[in-house]
């Protein structure tokens, strides 16, 4: 998989993840499975959506993981 993707979750990140850390995250899977550092003009829309969904999974997986000893991320809402 894409080696540059970090682990957004604690203990590997001490912090909260931002939504830019999971848009980065969610924009380098995106251009791993398409092929395409910068999509096409016509590719742009399908492209730009992607990474919208990915991210939105993203911030909902990181909202529902439970890691023992850690305070949650934040609260659902």
């Amino acid at each position: 998989m894409c080696r540059s993707i970090k682990t957004l979750r604690p203990p590997v990140l001490p912090e909260e993840a931002t939504e830019e850390d999971i848009r980065a995250a969610a924009l380098q899977y995106v251009r791993k499975v398409s092929g395409f550092r910068a999509p096409a003009a016509h590719n742009r829309e399908v492209f730009d959506r992607a990474v919208d969904a990915i991210a939105e999974a993203t911030a909902e997986l990181l909202d529902g993981l439970e890691v023992r000893g850690a305070v949650p991320r934040r609260a659902a809402g």
